[in-house]
């Protein structure tokens, strides 16, 4: 491949035919979530920023769910029904490549962290000018002992590869282990495949003999490295949890470099599509579930909860609040402890800052929502919506019974119950006139505890 020439189409084959019993679920392990989408979509959409010519998933057991996630991506499946090994599982993606000519790259759907930039890297190897029949991705990891050694020499052409129980003392000390993940042309990559044989003590069939064969014909295969953590491979809920923590590690740091403040990053968790503004302070133990954004100089305090939700430029939200799916908080506006809001928009400036349940409204523009209002939105059988007008205030302990409509810069007192709309620039008091009884509570103590007495 040339400077001047355009490059050759790419296209994906990710194996996700294995049954993941060490995962102990029902659901299949390449949909576990990772940051709130499951692991085979995160690897999908990675692919999706090299604009594919196709992508094919491989799938076996469980294959159901897996066609049913990806079919609303426009994803193609192969179907694996024996699990005869690795080599065998990419062979099956053949008929759904046919006629495709160009690059070919080989992922693992419980591999779900690797980057685009290191797939285009190992297209790039592809055609260096050494012209390698496979580009094998490695790593370094920690412990050796569960993985194949690449041995390379120093231009990063291998000599050999070989598993950890077959290698010599000498091999064993090479660090460099084999991800499982190559690149190869696609008009040779399923010639190569089709000589793997399976004379080995499983009888399966493994897509590490390509690069062997491909050696033994003369030809030449590559290597380039990558960090263990983006090759962290998930068997078990141990091993999720541990990729979910490497990612939201990364994300910490992207949002920190973006230029927002975490107060105790560690304690914050982002969803996959979390958005963060410039100068935005998250404070600890704050968990963002999908489709939040958060707008420049807002401020989201402690022990927050907030999905589906955007955050409007200098709003403060919490802390102890919970934002929930349809909720949009205009600028400066604030949503206080303890302070639930659902399919809500409060204006600029408007305040629910203690206490309170506001659900299916609109509160206009510098409305004051006091502690211990609730939007009686639900019948029991269907949603009903508040309407508060600009700089309206409503009382501390209001219940709101939808569907009601409060005008702007009305007042509504303490402790009502508004059943009816109320307009602009009104009075509404429902509640009924204060009476008082001179002694009454002292004559009652003395009745009551002579009462006690007597029964003593």
């Amino acid at each position: 491949m040339t400077s001047q020439s355009p490059p050759p189409p790419v296209a994906a084959i990710i194996l996700a035919a294995g049954k993941g019993t060490r995962m102990k679920s029902e659901l299949h392990k390449v949909l576990h979530p990772v940051a709130g989408r499951p692991m085979l979509v995160h690897l999908i959409d990675t692919v999706a920023s090299l604009g594919p010519g196709r992508t094919v998933v491989v799938t076996g057991a469980g294959r159901d769910q897996i066609e049913a996630a990806v079919a609303p991506l426009g994803v193609t499946t192969a179907l694996q029904a024996e699990q005869l090994g690795t080599g065998h599982a990419v062979l099956q993606a053949a008929p759904a490549l046919a006629g495709f000519g160009g690059d070919v790259l080989i992922l693992y759907g419980d591999v779900p962290l690797v980057a685009a930039a290191t797939m285009q890297r190992m297209i790039e190897r592809l055609h260096a000018p050494d012209a390698p029949a496979v580009v094998v991705l490695g790593f370094r990891p920690a412990d050796t002992a569960a993985y194949g050694r690449v041995i390379a020499d120093a231009n990063g052409r291998i000599i050999k590869m070989v598993e950890h129980k077959d290698a010599s003392p000498d091999e064993r000390a090479c660090t460099l282990c084999n991800s499982g993940l190559m690149a190869a042309r696609a008009d040779q990559l399923f010639g190569l495949l089709a000589r793997v044989g399976n004379d080995n003590a499983a009888g399966e069939f493994y897509l590490v003999d390509v690069v062997n064969i491909a050696n033994a014909d003369g030809g030449t295969c590559a290597v380039i490295e990558t960090g263990a953590d983006e090759v962290a491979g998930v068997n078990s809920r141990a091993e999720l949890a541990a990729v979910e923590l490497s990612w939201q590690a990364a994300r910490r740091a992207q949002a920190m470099a973006g230029g927002a403040s975490l107060i105790a990053p560690e304690t914050v968790w982002f969803a996959h599509d979390t958005v963060i503004g410039r100068d935005v302070t998250i404070e600890p133990n704050v968990l963002f579930g999908p489709g939040v954004t958060v707008a420049d100089g807002a401020t989201v305090h402690a022990f927050c909860h907030i999905e589906g939700a955007t955050i409007g430029a200098g709003a403060h939200v919490g802390p102890f609040a919970r934002l929930r799916p349809g909720t949009v908080l205009g600028a400066k506006s604030k949503v206080g402890n303890f302070v639930e809001v659902k399919k809500a928009e409060l204006g600029a400036g408007a305040k629910a800052s203690h206490l309170s349940y506001i659900g299916d409204a609109v509160v206009g523009a510098g409305a004051n929502i006091g502690a211990g209002t609730i939007t009686c939105n639900y019948d029991g059988f269907f949603k009903y919506q508040t309407v508060i007008g600009e700089g309206a205030f409503i009382g501390s302990n209001t219940a709101l019974v939808a569907p009601v409509t409060i005008g702007a810069g009305a007042i509504v007192g303490a402790g009502a119950v508004i059943t009816a709309d109320v307009a602009a620039d009104a009075l509404a008091l429902v509640r009924p006139l204060q009476r008082e009884k001179p002694g009454w509570a002292k004559r009652f103590r003395a009745i009551m505890t002579a009462r006690k007495a007597a029964k003593e």
